[in-house]
């Protein structure tokens, strides 16, 4: 069982977890396959996918993107505008200004894997709703169970309630550090919210070099080198 925030799978209706069985693949010679073969599926499948409106008033899915290898997730809430118009998350002014946050604390972009909780642009750029996470969340399970990370940066309120719990306030658990499923999650303001508030950059530069720090650290351990 998958137990992520406020959204937990055992809770769906039946008809639901059946979808959940097939999007997985569970009991199928799909089990078989690498994780690197089953995640190429899984995005497949995701930009086929018509489960809720927002495919109708997108131009495509953003499914994610990053090394099939990369144990560092970074979650966001919806693409953007040019995440729609090119197809990969974190491509406008937001993602180049986490571009330069990365780069600061010497994290490349290829060692991480980034994506968002619902792989379709909401119109006018406004938060997911819940149905629409509902629909979108499984994926994102998926993704994480494939990967298997060993953080993940919950990047604004959106990522944060629906990974940590729907309770979860961005501003009282920004910089500090959560545990679920046995993974580090570290929520932290989205970097849009950077573009309209330049004083919450300094509290973020201070969380990702925390989360560089953690991650280093975590995967000397599991490697042997730390």
């Amino acid at each position: 069982m998958i137990n992520w925030g406020y959204w937990e799978v055992t809770t769906l209706e039946s008809s639901y977890q059946q979808s959940l069985a097939d999007l997985w693949g569970k009991g199928t010679p799909a089990d078989q396959a690498s994780p690197e073969e089953q995640l190429a599926r899984l995005e497949a499948r995701c930009l086929e996918c018509h489960r809720c409106p927002l495919r109708a008033g997108c131009r495509q899915v953003v499914f994610g993107e990053g090394g099939h290898g990369s144990r560092l997730m970074l979650v966001g809430e919806g693409p953007g505008a040019e995440e729609d118009r090119l197809g990969k998350p974190f491509v406008g002014a937001a993602g180049q200004l986490l571009g330069r946050i990365l780069e600061a604390v010497q994290i490349e972009r290829e060692e991480l894997y980034i994506t968002n909780i619902v792989k379709c642009r909401p119109p006018s750029n406004r938060n997911p709703n819940s149905a629409e996470i509902a629909e979108c969340l499984p994926y994102l399970h998926r993704q994480i169970e494939l990967l298997d990370p060993l953080v993940i940066v919950c990047m604004g309120a959106v990522a944060t309630r629906t990974l940590i719990g729907g309770s979860a306030s961005i501003t009282r658990l920004r910089g500090q550090w959560q545990e679920k499923e046995g993974r580090q999650l570290m929520p932290t303001f989205h970097p849009a919210a950077l573009l309209r508030d330049p004083r919450k950059k300094r509290p973020v530069w201070e969380d990702f070099q925390e989360v560089a720090g953690r991650f280093r650290r975590l995967l000397g351990q599991e490697t042997g080198d730390g």
